[in-house]
């Protein structure tokens, strides 16, 4: 399996999770690949809290910074665009 990251001088450039996930297989693949939350979270710029509270199922990733980090951890498709 190809890693999800590409590698740049100031370090891995981590993508997005592959949609579709729960919350305990995008736990599982975090584990899996040796990639730490607060580093997706970083190069996400969603907070690491928000992460943590979709990865344990208090968020549903409605709206605004949950939405955002729903998406990087492979919860709920990148939204096509209308353009």
């Amino acid at each position: 399996m190809k890693p999800r990251y590409r590698w740049t001088p100031g370090g891995p450039v981590l993508k997005a999770l592959p949609y579709p996930q729960t919350p305990e297989t995008a736990h599982q693949w975090l584990v899996d690949h040796g990639v730490a939350v607060t580093e997706l979270a970083r190069q996400h710029q969603v907070p690491r809290s928000t992460l943590v509270d979709l990865l344990r199922g208090k968020q549903k990733g409605r709206y605004g910074q949950a939405h955002r980090g729903a998406i990087v951890l492979g919860l709920k498709p990148e939204p096509a665009t209308s353009h």
